[in-house]
């Protein structure tokens, strides 16, 4: 049986007592328009939130795609709690460790798509990919070839907006007006070009290359799944010129797409993997980075071996490791990776019927996620923002991404019905935007 919390009642409002203006800076906000007037968002279960009002919503992409087991998870409550009475908090550097520190490395190592590997963990996505870019060069160092330093990416990719993150950032607003940048030695490349990939590391030169970061399935960027081949293809590169070769599992990772890991429906075996999100379904942040033998081995040899040092105050936090081990447990009791797997058809067929509306150029999906492109051209640049707030005024809380799509991304627990009435309502909002230049427009 699911332990989800009863649902709340939709009748009965909770008192408002946010301030406004608020007093909060969100990430990416337009501070006239959300500092005065913010969205405030109450409580859930399953795939249902509520607002302050007693207002009820789908949530449509799992908040920041990482609600996999939905919301209002008594467990995972639980589990911090328990965590907390017994030790809440303590550092995990050096020989330092707790059970439940240990006890999550483990289990996420199983899990993995690397063999033999080691986690190295920390408080999220971008915390992963800052330790993977440093640790990609350091590695290089330990092994006597200090001179491979470059990081390749793709266009539209994401890889946060830590230090190394925003400079690895296909994105290209997501660089703009930081000043010159501050580290040298990071190459975009066309999103699903294999042979770009050869190319460059052959302008290069192989012993400057240290590595090349891709997700399996372009995520923020406006998910758009890898050309047959073209991941199995940059992973020989990779091996052939001697390039670590490093898979951002941080969206896809723990059943987004019907495995464990996007790299093992790839058939892939990284130098590195970068988690987060759904290894503890947000409840809590904790992400990490899956060090294969070939990348730990060098600073295990002997007493005399270099040392990585690199981590973060909270790595290994107790608390943040028994929700991911709780978390972990619901996956796969309810097993809902091989529900995703077993959705993925149905869920693509269902929002694909979107492709049909006048103002969408196409549907992408793969796995449970999908992004509904939309025809800017025609409808303006803003279509992609109004549809948005229409839909979340009739019900439904999606988001824009890069390109102009909206984010189909649903916890793994929804239902069906819950799925036809996202679609659904998207078309509405969609239809009313295109009738009126007017709706879901800010002012």
């Amino acid at each position: 049986m699911k332990d989800n919390a009863p649902r709340a009642s939709s009748s009965r409002p909770i008192e408002d007592r946010t301030l406004v203006p608020s007093r909060y800076w969100p990430p990416h906000a337009s501070l006239p328009l959300d500092r005065d007037r913010p969205f405030v968002l109450s409580h859930g279960s399953g795939s249902l939130v509520w607002d302050l009002n007693g207002k009820e919503y789908v949530d449509a992409t799992a908040s920041l795609w990482y609600m996999l087991v939905g919301h209002g998870r008594r467990q995972l409550a639980d589990a911090a709690r328990d965590q907390m009475l017994r030790l809440g908090a303590y550092f995990a550097h050096g020989d330092v460790a707790t059970p439940a520190t240990l006890e999550l490395a483990e289990r996420v190592c199983e899990l993995s798509p690397v063999d033999d590997p080691l986690v190295l963990l920390n408080s999220g996505g971008g915390d992963a990919i800052e330790t993977a870019a440093k640790l990609a060069r350091r590695y290089w160092g330990a092994v006597g070839k200090p001179t491979k330093v470059a990081l390749l990416h793709r266009e539209f990719s994401f890889h946060g907006l830590h230090g190394l993150g925003t400079e690895l950032a296909g994105i290209r607003p997501l660089r703009e007006g930081f000043g010159e940048r501050y580290l040298s030695d990071f190459h975009p490349l066309p999103v699903n070009d294999a042979q770009a990939l050869e190319n460059r590391i052959l302008e290069l030169g192989a012993d400057r290359v240290a590595a090349f970061f891709a997700e399996p399935v372009v995520g923020a960027g406006g998910v758009i799944p890898p050309a047959a081949g073209y991941l199995e293809a940059v992973q020989r590169i990779c091996r052939e010129h001697d390039v670590l070769f490093v898979v951002d599992e941080v969206i896809t990772g723990f059943g987004r797409l019907g495995e464990w890991f996007g790299s093992s429906i790839y058939g892939l075996s990284p130098d590195l993997v970068c988690f987060a999100k759904g290894v503890t379904s947000g409840y809590v942040p904790l992400g990490g980075v899956i060090a294969s033998k070939r990348v730990w081995e060098p600073f295990a040899e002997d007493g005399s071996s270099p040392t990585f040092r690199h981590g973060y105050t909270y790595a290994g936090h107790p608390t943040a490791c028994a929700v991911g081990l709780a978390n972990l447990e619901i996956l796969e009791r309810e097993e809902l990776v091989l529900r995703a797997a077993e959705m993925a058809t149905p869920f693509a067929d269902v929002v694909s019927s979107l492709g049909t509306h006048a103002t969408v150029n196409e549907v992408r999906a793969a796995g449970m996620m999908a992004a509904v492109q939309l025809d800017t051209s025609i409808m303006g640049e803003d279509l992609p923002s109004r549809a948005a707030l229409r839909a979340r005024e009739l019900g439904v809380l999606t988001r824009v991404l890069f390109g102009g799509s909206l984010q189909i991304s649903p916890p793994l627990v929804i239902e069906p019905g819950e799925i036809q009435r996202i679609v659904e309502t998207l078309g509405q909002a969609l239809t009313e935007c295109a009738a009126n230049p007017t709706t879901g427009r800010r002012t």
